[in-house]
C-alpha cells in the first residue's frame, strides 16, 4: 500500500443525549425505587436566582421541563415536579470510566465533557466487522446499559462531533475531502461556538456550516482576527473541521495496577519451586509499590499450565505492605491443593488494590520500626481460617458501653482494635464487657449512696474500694421518654476483684420504682 493509499484518521464522536438523566434512572432502578423513576423528575443545580434545570425525564419532559429552565417556572406547569440536586462530579467520574471502557473499539479515548467520548477508531474498525457495524455495536452496547447514544465516525473530532449531534444515526464519513460538502446543511451549532456567537451569526442569516463556507474567508478572518479561542472564532472551528487546523487532543490512560510477571524457560511441577518463584515476583512487585509509595491490599496470583490452564489465587491484607517475605508467606497457605499438571510455565502476580503507604523513620539510627506484626498476624490468620473466621471489634457512634462497638470481619483498619481500649482515665472502659449486663444485688447504706456489698452468680462479695459514679443518661432519639439514667462505678471486692457496676435509674425519677442493679464488665 503507498503512502497515499493509506487510510487517514478515522475519529468516532460517541454522543449521549440524556446522559445525567439516564445515569440518575440507572442509579435509582438498581435502588429498587422504580416508582421515582417514572415520576416526572429534573435535575436541577443552585443558581444566582434560583435553581436551574440541567436534564428532565420523560415524564417531566412531556409536562414542558426543559434545560435551562427555572425550577419554578416547570412547576407553574406542574407543582408536582420531582426536583433532584445534579451530581456533576459523578457524572464526570462515570463518563470518564465509560470512556475507558470504549477503549475496547479502538487504542485511545477520551471524555468530551459533559456527555461525550472521542475515540480514535483508527485502523481498528475492521475487527467489528466495518465501520458502519462497529457504531451500531456501540449504540447497542450503551443502550443494553440504559444510556441513549449517537454516534458518527469521521476524519476530524471536529466532524465526527457534528454528525453524531446533528446528524443522521451512526453515520460514516471517511473522505476527508467531502467533509465540508457533508456537513454544509447542519446548523451552525454544529460548529461548537459559544452561544452568544451562535445567536450573532444566526442575526447575521449565517444558519448552517453551508452559509459560512459561502462567505469569503478574507471577510471572515477580519471579522474575527482578535478572538483567539477557537469557541469564539468561527474560522477557527471551520479548519478544525476540515483537517486544515490541528486539534489536540489529549487520551485518558487506565493507571494499570502494580504487577510482576515472570515467563519460565522450563515448566515447573514442584511447589518448591513454584514458591520460590513467587517470592522473586514479590521482590519484583515490592519495588514498583515502593516507587509509587504504594502498599498492596489485596492481591492476585496467576498461574499458566502448559496445556492452557490457569489457576488463579487471592489473598487480601489488613493494612497496606509492600514486604516481599511476608507476601511470599501469605501464598504459601494457598499453594498446596494447586495441579501444576503438565508444568507451570508462566506466573503472575497483581496487586488490584493499592493503597499510599510511606514509611517514616522512627529511630535515630535510621531504622524503622516494624509495627505490623499485629496486621500480619492476622492476614496469616485470615488466609488460614477464612475472613468470616476472624473478628475484630469496630467503634461506633453511641456513648451507650454496650453500642459503642461491634464486631466485624477484619478490613481495612486493623488499629481500630487499640483505638477501642484508650486509658481515658476516668471513663476507662474494662477489658471484659459482658454481652449482656447481668442483675446483681447490692446492699447499701442509702438509695442514693455507694454500694457496699453484692451478690452475683451465688457469690458474695464484700466492696472495699468504690470509684464513682459516672452517669451516662440514654439515647433519647432512639429510644422511649421513660429510658433511666446509669450511674456507673468501678469497685473492687476484698480478693481484689475489680468490677463495672451500674444503678439503672434514680429514686423518684419518676421513670419506675427502686432502681436494679446490674454487673457490667470486668476490669483484668
Amino acid at each position: 500500500m503507498t503512502r497515499s493509499e493509506r487510510p487517514g484518521r478515522a475519529i468516532v464522536s460517541i454522543w449521549f443525549p440524556n446522559f445525567a438523566i439516564d445515569r440518575w434512572t440507572r442509579i435509582v432502578s438498581r435502588r429498587g425505587e422504580a416508582a421515582l423513576a417514572d415520576a416526572p423528575t429534573v435535575l436541577v443545580t443552585e443558581g444566582a436566582h434560583g435553581p436551574r434545570i440541567d436534564a428532565a425525564n420523560p415524564p417531566a419532559a412531556a409536562i414542558g421541563a426543559r434545560a435551562g429552565a427555572r425550577l419554578t417556572d416547570a412547576r407553574m406547569l406542574d407543582p408536582g415536579i420531582v426536583a433532584v440536586p445534579s451530581d456533576h462530579m459523578g457524572d464526570d467520574a462515570t463518563l470518564e470510566k465509560m470512556a475507558l471502557a470504549a477503549q475496547r473499539w479502538g487504542p485511545w479515548s477520551a471524555p468530551d465533557r459533559p456527555d461525550a467520548i472521542l475515540l480514535d477508531a483508527t485502523g481498528s474498525a475492521h475487527l467489528a466487522g466495518g465501520e458502519a457495524a462497529m457504531l451500531a455495536e456501540i449504540e447497542a452496547r450503551y443502550a443494553a446499559q440504559g444510556y441513549d447514544a449517537r454516534s458518527a465516525i469521521a476524519p476530524t473530532a471536529g466532524a465526527a462531533w457534528a454528525l453524531s449531534h446533528y446528524g443522521a444515526a451512526h453515520t460514516v464519513l471517511l473522505d476527508p475531502h467531502a467533509i465540508a460538502a457533508a456537513l454544509a446543511p447542519l446548523p451552525v451549532a454544529a460548529l461548537r461556538l459559544d452561544d452568544d456567537l451562535i445567536v450573532l451569526l444566526t442575526r447575521l442569516g449565517l444558519k448552517s456550516i453551508g452559509d459560512i463556507l459561502s462567505v469569503p474567508r478574507a471577510g471572515l478572518a477580519r471579522r474575527f482576527r482578535n478572538r483567539r479561542s477557537a469557541d469564539a472564532n468561527p474560522l477557527m472551528r471551520i479548519d478544525q473541521l476540515t483537517g486544515r487546523l490541528p486539534e489536540p487532543l489529549v487520551p485518558i490512560i487506565a493507571d494499570p495496577p502494580a504487577q510482576a510477571d515472570r515467563r519460565l524457560m522450563e515448566p515447573l511441577r514442584h511447589s518448591d519451586l513454584v514458591k520460590r518463584v513467587i517470592g522473586d515476583l514479590a521482590g519484583d512487585l515490592a519495588r514498583t509499590l515502593e516507587a509509587k509509595r504504594q502498599g498492596a491490599r489485596r492481591l492476585l496470583l496467576l498461574l499458566w499450565r502448559v496445556d492452557g490452564g490457569a489457576i488463579d489465587r487471592r489473598v487480601e491484607l489488613a493494612s497496606p505492605s509492600r514486604d516481599p517475605a511476608h507476601i511470599a508467606a501469605l501464598f504459601d497457605e494457598r499453594l498446596d491443593d494447586i495441579d501444576a499438571g503438565l508444568g507451570i510455565d508462566q506466573a503472575r502476580l497483581v496487586a488490584i488494590w493499592a493503597e499510599p503507604l510511606v514509611h517514616g523513620q522512627v529511630r535515630l539510627d535510621g531504622e524503622n520500626e516494624d509495627e505490623g506484626d499485629i496486621a500480619r498476624l492476622v492476614d496469616r490468620l485470615v488466609t488460614r481460617l477464612g475472613a468470616q473466621a476472624v473478628r475484630s471489634p469496630r467503634a461506633q457512634a453511641s456513648h451507650l458501653p454496650e453500642r459503642a462497638q461491634r464486631w466485624a470481619s477484619v478490613g481495612p483498619a486493623i488499629g481500630a482494635t487499640a483505638a477501642l481500649q484508650l486509658d481515658l482515665g476516668f471513663h476507662h472502659r474494662p477489658l471484659k464487657l459482658l454481652d449482656r449486663a447481668e442483675a446483681i444485688t447490692v446492699i447499701y447504706a442509702t438509695p442514693e449512696g455507694l454500694p457496699r456489698r453484692f451478690r452475683w452468680r451465688g457469690g458474695l462479695h464484700d466492696i472495699v474500694r468504690v470509684e464513682g459514679p459516672e452517669r451516662i443518661a440514654p439515647e433519647w432519639w432512639r429510644e422511649r421518654s421513660s429510658a433511666r439514667l446509669r450511674d456507673y462505678y468501678r469497685i473492687e471486692d476484698e480478693s481484689g476483684r475489680r468490677y463495672w457496676i451500674y444503678r439503672h435509674g434514680l429514686i423518684g425519677d419518676g421513670r419506675g420504682g427502686i432502681p436494679d442493679w446490674y454487673l457490667h464488665g470486668l476490669f483484668a
